[in-house]
């Protein structure tokens, strides 16, 4: 219930609200009865709810008897999304290529209850995300050791915020109970090829500036020669450069590079 009156006091505005919320694909892990899986149904999300086997007859009952009432209540009302049933162990490939991963967003409660489940529960989330789902996490902290380790897991892998109290429901908090919101973090690859693209581009940049300074300083006598040197370098890979632009595939680094390159070739054009 934590998780629902959070939702509830925070489905005014911000991303939590019905208009944005209308037709996002849910998960629910750990489903239980389901309840945390119709508070984002009744925001219009379209949910799947999923538990293990034994768990399903009591969750599609109420999924049937709960959407039946819903409707009854007021059949021409568009805020209600679906909700649906599935099964789903943790970890396992087979059901979750099932539930067609990769959802807007994950949600679950009390699931962090014992160490082993960590890791079929992190390789979970990470098949059922892609890079703009956000997951929405509720559970009692039972063991401090559990929890850290859960956090460090997590941490490697997600963006992790922790829900401030002064945003739960003031009667539906407590203490030991943490809601996390968290969403994958951008793949170390690009991190990486910016950092060289940014390497790159600074050490062209310092080689002649240092040029430039030994012939100030009088170490230098070709100063010409070296940037002609350093310059038919960068005709050379500018060559490579322009050869990719028929098939189109140009990095937003190739692109500015290639637009350096066409800025030189013209800079004694003169029109008239």
């Amino acid at each position: 219930m934590v998780l629902v009156k959070f939702l509830e006091r925070n489905c005014r505005r911000g991303r939590f609200c019905p208009s944005k919320l209308k037709g996002k694909r849910v998960i629910e892990l750990g489903a239980g009865c389901g309840v945390a899986g119709f508070g984002m149904a009744l925001l219009g999300c379209d949910v799947t709810a999923t538990d293990q086997i034994e768990v399903l007859p009591l969750l599609m009952r109420n999924a049937e008897r709960n959407t039946s009432r819903i409707m009854q209540k007021d059949s021409s009302s568009d805020s209600f999304g679906s909700i649906q049933v599935a099964e789903l162990d943790w970890g396992n490939e087979d059901h979750i290529r099932a539930v067609d991963p990769p959802f807007d967003y994950i949600i679950g409660t009390d699931v962090v209850y014992a160490e082993h489940l960590l890791e079929p529960l992190l390789q979970t989330l990470l098949a059922l995300s892609g890079p703009k789902t956000t997951i929405l996490l509720g559970y009692e902290i039972r063991s401090t050791n559990v929890h850290e380790r859960m956090l460090e897991m997590w941490k490697k892998n997600f963006e992790v915020k922790t829900v401030p109290k002064a945003k739960m429901d003031s009667n539906y908090q407590h203490p030991s109970i943490q809601l996390y919101i968290m969403g994958l973090k951008p793949p170390a690859g690009i991190i990486g090829n910016r950092i060289s693209e940014l390497e790159q581009q600074t050490d062209e940049v310092e080689m002649v500036d240092k040029i430039l300074k030994d012939d100030e300083n009088g170490g230098s006598s070709n100063t010409k020669n070296r940037l002609e040197d350093c310059s038919s370098e960068k005709v050379h890979e500018d060559c490579e450069l322009a050869m990719k632009i028929p098939n189109g595939k140009l990095t937003d680094w190739e692109a500015r590079r290639l637009g350096s390159m066409t800025a030189r070739l013209l800079q004694d054009v003169k029109i008239t």
